[in-house]
């Protein structure tokens, strides 16, 4: 089961709700990755969990198809979560690289807590308790 926190910056009041580092829940796994243009937080689907027989691709994935093939174009995590389970005995697991949602030409890396504010540099700070619980 994975977890997502709220990150906080005290000095430029930053927030994020992010898992803060790789997470893996039964469906997906997910990096908190840091853009360098957007200045912002994400947690970035690194594997899906999809049918042996077909890969259901979302809406939002299809959108983007005419810039790169689905298989580099990993759904957000927000449509993840609001997907009804897969139905079926045979799956296999879908490898993505980390993009950014805004564009795919932005420069990411990955993120791990105990991390710093993309926006100021200092450092964040998570909440004790869990934000959100997913599968």
């Amino acid at each position: 089961m994975g977890r997502s926190y709220l990150f906080e910056c005290e000095k430029c009041n930053f927030k994020a709700i992010v898992s803060g580092g790789a997470d893996e829940g039964y469906e997906f796994s997910v990096q908190t990755a840091a853009c360098k243009d957007c200045r912002n937080l994400f947690d970035a689907v690194v594997r899906w969990r999809v049918p042996e027989n077909g890969l259901k691709i979302p809406n939002e994935v299809q959108r983007l198809r005419f810039r790169k093939p689905a298989s580099e174009t990993p759904p957000s995590m927000e449509a993840l979560l609001n997907r009804l389970p897969l139905a079926g005995k045979r799956f296999k697991w879908a490898q993505f690289k980390i993009r950014c949602p805004v564009s795919l030409a932005h420069r990411v890396q990955a993120w791990n807590e105990p991390g710093k504010c993309p926006r100021c540099g200092t450092f964040l700070d998570k909440s004790a308790l869990p934000f959100r619980h997913w599968e």
